[in-house]
């Protein structure tokens, strides 16, 4: 195994401060993904009004979604690596 190459998982977990930024990345990333949410609903009416998207509206509808999702998703992952590898090097220590 190549010393240079870690995982990050790994060294995060020997710098508690590298850690601690991770979960607050994963915090941000949920609410950046909630506030796509509540924003959809709000702007589709403004993209409506643009003549040139009124043809793909459905398109653009399942990109906002689909963006949320992956904010989401990627959030609620950091997070749970946080806790989980968290909890994992405590019981094996």
């Amino acid at each position: 195994m190549d010393p240079v190459k870690t995982n990050t998982h790994q060294s995060s977990l020997k710098d508690p401060n590298k850690s601690i930024v991770q979960l607050i990345w994963g915090v941000a990333l949920c609410l950046a993904g909630i506030g796509v949410f509540f924003r959809i609903p709000q702007v589709m009416p403004q993209i409506e009004k643009i003549e040139h998207f009124s043809s793909v509206m459905f398109f653009i509808r399942f990109s906002f979604y689909l963006i949320g999702i992956l904010l989401v998703a990627g959030g609620i992952k950091k997070i749970y690596h946080h806790y989980f590898k968290k909890a994992n090097t405590q019981s094996s220590s």
